[in-house]
């Protein structure tokens, strides 16, 4: 007991007499004109100490190698995870959290856990989309503050015919007019537009997007809201597209006679196809046929087709209550005059018969299917009316809408936009 309280009151003393010491060079080196660096370094602390304050100092030096073995086995198993070896990553997460079982928060992540380029590409994804939208107002800008001249464009190359650059701006903006045609191949304008930057500021001029889009839905589109743009309207908004035509294929199996000595009997594949076709103007062509679609696609590019089978008519979009988008036509035959032969019938008394008129009525939904937008026919009401002319009476026909209502798909036909018959 002595030796001890000896022990602690020597002890006591050399902390007294290094604290006294530290104040003494502290006030010197306050004082003015005196340098730190003459000074003698300070006696070491730990020489001074006792026993019990090395070993605090190696304790913890022991927590702090064991936290970086933790850290280290932590950053190993999230290597394994991203490579894929998930029974390694488990056994190295194991060992780093039975050092320190709290080390997963005690780690700063130098790079993101999912990945080098998962964040580094949601951010340039965020940059590039900030880029596209100021893109118009960046080029337009940059053509302000050219020379006072301004020119849309300049040759890549020296010619001696005159370049397109060099027609007024109203001139090139009824070209990229003829480029849309009344046929609406916004497709092709979107190409035109990468030429560049004064095709694209063409391109994106409101008033050609705001007549397309009348063209399309024509009053009830006056307001742009919720659309930022009449070409975001146009690319967004569901509508009908022109520059194809939409095809259903049809199977069904039918029994045929039977044959003359009784034990056989035929069965017969049957297919044909609906062909739908709508054009800018508000009309559409509708046929049934067993021809494929290489033979008939191309006689369907314009309404002044010869084929007899063939049904015109006109359509409209429909947006209800419940947000689905639905396309209702009304097509009939078409009339063909017949020339009249009074003389065959000229001594006989002729039995009159009942005109007619065959109208059908078809209801389809409007939906996207796969990447493609607005690609989609679905089948929810076709029936025939039939008009007498005589008494004006109308009978209808409703048809049932089975299996063999298939849908109707899109099909671009790359010859409908071709060539243009008008401007927009």
């Amino acid at each position: 007991m002595v030796r001890t309280d000896d022990s602690e009151r020597s002890g006591e003393a050399n902390l007294q007499a290094e604290l006294q010491m530290f104040r003494a060079q502290w006030m010197f080196e306050l004082a003015p004109g005196v340098s730190s660096s003459g000074l003698e370094p300070l006696p070491c602390r730990t020489s001074s100490r006792g026993p019990g304050v090395k070993s605090v100092d190696t304790r913890g030096k022991q927590e702090i190698a064991k936290e970086e073995k933790a850290k280290e086995l932590f950053l190993k198993a999230v290597e394994e995870e991203q490579n894929g070896a998930l029974y390694e990553a488990i056994k190295f997460y194991r060992l780093a959290m039975q050092l320190v079982p709290d080390i997963e928060f005690k780690i700063a992540y130098t790079r993101s856990p999912d990945g080098d380029g998962v964040g580094k590409r949601c951010v340039e994804d965020n940059e590039e989309d900030g880029k596209m939208a100021d893109l118009l107002s960046d080029f337009q800008q940059q053509l302000t503050l050219q020379e006072s001249s301004v020119k849309l464009c300049q040759p890549e190359l020296d010619v001696n015919q005159t370049h397109i650059s060099a027609l007024p701006l109203e001139v090139l903006m009824y070209i990229f007019r003829w480029v849309v045609s009344s046929d609406l191949d916004l497709r092709s304008l979107e190409q035109l537009s990468l030429v560049c930057r004064g095709f694209y500021i063409c391109a994106r001029d409101p008033e050609i997007w705001h007549q397309v889009c009348l063209k399309v839905w024509g009053r009830s589109c006056n307001k742009l809201v919720p659309y930022s743009s009449w070409r975001e309207m146009f690319l967004e908004r569901p509508r009908v597209r022109f520059d194809g035509v939409y095809i259903s294929k049809t199977t069904y199996i039918r029994q045929g006679e039977q044959s003359l000595d009784g034990f056989y009997r035929a069965w017969h594949q049957v297919e044909y196809y609906r062909y739908l076709r709508f054009f800018p103007d508000g009309q559409v062509m509708m046929l049934t046929t067993p021809e494929d679609p290489q033979s008939i696609v191309p006689r369907l590019r314009t309404k002044n087709t010869r084929m007899d089978a063939i049904l015109l008519g006109h359509y409209r979009l429909s947006q209800e209550t419940d947000n689905q988008t639905k396309v209702f036509a009304v097509i009939m035959k078409k009339k063909e005059e017949k020339p009249v032969d009074y003389h065959k019938y000229r001594y006989f008394r002729r039995v009159p018969v009942q005109e007619t008129e065959h109208s059908f009525h078809v209801g389809l939904q409007l939906c996207s299917s796969g990447r493609q937008t607005f690609n989609k026919l679905v089948w929810i009401h076709h029936s025939c009316h039939i008009t007498y002319k005589s008494t004006g009476e109308t009978a209808v026909t409703t048809f049932d809408i089975d299996k063999m209502y298939t849908p109707l798909f899109f099909a671009r036909v790359k010859s409908y936009t071709a060539f243009s018959e008008k401007p927009l």
